[in-house]
């Protein structure tokens, strides 16, 4: 028969059963810490002194008065500044405004009466309010709530309402105290500059009478108008006038004195319009009427006429006149000419006169007025300075109640604020909880036994055979309808599937360390096959710990230390058990002589001569990492069996035990897994929890059918020797 096949190693991944089955396997530590933690919290919460938390509220704002001062604009408000609060929570906690406080309550004393009689120091006692107090911003808001905590009530009021007084104080103080010395700074700044005032004046009034300026107008910041600086500007005007004059003048003239050459006639028409004169148009009109009564008397009397030779004679005397008119008119033009170039340069001499009298007396001026507007600027300080004066005065008698507003005062709470016994607890509980599952998960990660059929084939590369509920007893004692017998049948199953061969009977039951249920896995394995018409031996082979003799209740005076010594023969050491069908060969006392025994050839051929007499032949071991006995019967059998006991070693531990197996050839046909907690791992109820209840419901229906039975009708074994 082919050996059960070991399914190849899947990754491991957690399922929510595995937390599951961790939180219940370790309910215990679960529960212990999260009793510690409740108890402990609820203690700690009734111990503690309650605690009284009260609160002032005020409303802070940059320095500034009720109403705008002098030098402050309606309306105006101040750029919105993310450290100005936190600035002022600092100067509430500072020693300039506690100390007020402490003064003010006489702490030092109140608080060293309650320590001992002592006053306390101011920093002790500063430290202390430090610790008290908490001021808060109120979101989006100007307020801040100033929080005080104390174990008295009364205490707590006081002292928040103190800090919020101390500190309003505080600014009103700050703030006169600046405004004052400022005053004080301006004022002694003001008393130079009137000084320096002064002296600029002096100064002014020594360079005008040393100068001979007359300044007239004493808020001029440049020389006045002098008489010849007048006379300039009206000769000037004048010299303007004339020089146009003059060559419009000589413009007319020039075109005169052409026409006077080239057409006298034309000259005679024009004269009347561009020089009128009252005389020659007289002539004029003469000739005019002389030319017309010429004419007439042409006419009338003919040219040789003596009329018309006085007519021609009186119109020639009258244009001799005229031309000698034009002459003298063209006379007067070209002296008028004459006169105003003339009065031009009479002018132009006195403009240069004037002028160099202006730059004379300008140089000499100069000090003068670079000395008074030096005065004006002066005086124009000074005055700067009183404006400033006036309105820090002003500004310092206005009220300031905004800048520091107490909008609630505080009072006595109700209720202390601390401990908060519903919480605490609640927080116990929530906290007990948390740390004892996380507590549980890291035992559960510490801890590297084996916990599951997976572990046990990732880890050992072998089939789990057989799983074995806890708390098993031994089947002989429990009878054959046990329902723990059903674990062993399956292992008896799996067991004879896993055999290679018909022939292989003897098998070693072996485990890694001590107290694993090697030897009740052995006895109830052996059982099983009995009862299932066998004929079995069982061999106690741990010669330094033999237990087997005990569950079967007979004495270890003789056994197989006695055949392998040559003592007695193999019928004599052998007994019979109240199963017809299984013997038992008890270990017998073991000489300190004789610790290689199970080495010996005597061994190897009695496990021969049992192969031949029994159709199964299981030997009990001591375990395999502490005796060299396990590993000899190992080599020596041919089938072994691992009990792994759940919970119990670390899982190197097991594969090391593996590993010696391996090493001296034995055959290790699969693992058992012992004393499994059906209860606790929901994992492994399939494999015997149906069982349970089968049997479970199977008696009930015996008792509730057949004759009662007293607990002290049990069966006895009947143990006797075979031979």
């Amino acid at each position: 028969m082919d050996p059960i096949p070991v399914p190849p190693p899947q990754e491991s991944k957690l399922h929510f059963l595995d937390y599951w089955r961790i939180i219940r396997i370790r309910k215990t530590v679960i529960l212990a810490v999260f009793l510690l933690v409740v108890i402990t919290a609820t203690v700690v919460t009734f111990i503690l002194p309650p605690k009284y938390k009260s609160m002032a509220r005020i409303k802070i704002e940059r320095d500034q008065t009720d109403i705008p001062s002098l030098t402050q604009q309606q309306g105006s408000f101040s750029p919105y500044d993310p450290y100005f609060m936190q600035t002022e929570f600092e100067l509430m906690k500072s020693e300039v405004v506690l100390d007020k406080v402490i003064k003010n309550l006489n702490l030092n004393e109140e608080w060293g009466k309650l320590e001992g009689g002592a006053p306390l120091k101011k920093q002790q006692t500063i430290d202390k309010l430090k610790r008290m107090m908490d001021p808060r911003q109120v979101r989006n808001t100007s307020l801040v709530e100033i929080w005080v905590t104390s174990f008295n009530k009364e205490e707590a009021a006081k002292l928040a309402n103190e800090i919020a007084e101390a500190y309003q104080a505080h600014r009103l103080e700050e703030r006169a105290e600046l405004t004052t010395g400022g005053i004080k700074s301006l004022e002694e700044r003001w008393k130079e500059q009137e000084a320096s005032v002064g002296k600029a004046q002096s100064n002014v009034d020594y360079l005008r009478d040393k100068l001979k300026i007359s300044d007239p107008n004493s808020g001029a910041e440049m020389p006045g108008p002098l008489l010849t600086t007048e006379s300039l500007h009206r000769i000037e005007g004048l010299r303007i006038e004339s020089s146009a004059e003059l060559v419009k003048m000589e413009t007319l003239l020039s075109k005169l004195e052409e026409l006077q050459r080239t057409n006298p006639a034309a000259l005679i028409q024009t004269i009347p319009i561009t020089a009128p004169d009252s005389y020659l148009n007289s002539l004029m009109e003469q000739v005019t009427v002389a030319d017309q009564r010429l004419v007439m008397v042409q006419k009338d009397y003919g040219p040789e006429n003596d009329e018309t030779k006085k007519a021609r004679e009186s119109v020639s005397d009258l244009k001799q006149k005229i031309k000698d008119r034009v002459d003298g008119i063209m006379l007067g033009l070209q002296a008028k000419v004459a006169s105003v170039r003339e009065s031009l340069d009479q002018m132009k001499k006195e403009v240069d006169e004037a002028t160099k009298t202006d730059i004379s007396k300008a140089s000499e001026s100069a000090p003068y007025w670079k000395a008074k507007r030096e005065l004006e600027e002066q005086e124009h300080f000074r005055a700067i300075l009183d404006l400033k004066i006036i309105s820090e005065k002003v500004d310092l008698s206005l009220p300031k109640t905004t800048m520091v507003e107490i909008v609630d005062r505080a009072v006595a709470p109700l209720f202390a604020s601390s401990p908060n016994k519903t919480l605490n607890i609640a927080l116990g509980v929530i906290v007990g909880l948390v740390v004892g599952i996380g507590l549980a998960f890291f035992i559960e990660y510490l801890d590297t036994s084996v916990k599951t059929i997976d572990d046990v084939e990732r880890s050992l590369q072998s089939p789990v055979l057989g799983v074995i509920p806890q708390n098993v007893g031994l089947l002989v004692d429990e009878g054959v309808e046990s329902p723990h017998a059903e674990a062993y049948r399956v292992l008896r199953t799996n067991l004879l599937f896993s055999r290679k061969d018909e022939k292989l009977n003897t098998v070693a039951v072996v485990s890694a360390g001590a107290g694993e249920g090697k030897s009740t896995t052995v006895f109830n394995l052996a059982c099983v096959f009995a009862q299932g018409s066998q004929r079995v031996l069982i061999v106690d082979s741990d010669l330094r710990r033999p237990t087997l003799h005990r569950m079967l209740r007979v004495s270890n005076s003789i056994g197989l230390t006695n055949y392998l010594l040559k003592q007695n023969t193999l019928e004599e050491v052998i007994q019979t058990t109240n199963l017809p069908s299984m013997d038992f060969l008890a270990s017998g006392k073991l000489p300190s002589s004789s610790l290689g025994i199970l080495s010996s050839s005597q061994m190897r051929d009695l496990i021969n001569e049992l192969k031949q007499r029994y159709d199964f032949v299981f030997f009990d071991s001591p375990p395999i990492m502490g005796v060299s006995d396990a590993s000899i019967l190992a080599s020596e059998v041919d089938m072994t069996l691992q009990v792994i006991q759940y919970r119990r070693y670390p899982q190197p531990m097991n594969i090391r035990a593996k590993q010696l197996i391996e090493k001296v050839g034995g055959n290790l046909i699969g693992i058992v897994l012992n004393n499994i907690n059906m209860s606790q791992d929901e994992s492994y109820y399939y494999y015997s929890g149906y069982y349970h209840d089968y049997y479970s419901r199977n008696e009930d229906q015996e008792k509730g059918s057949g004759p009662d039975e007293g607990p002290g009708d049990k069966t006895k074994l009947d143990i006797k020797p075979k031979y």
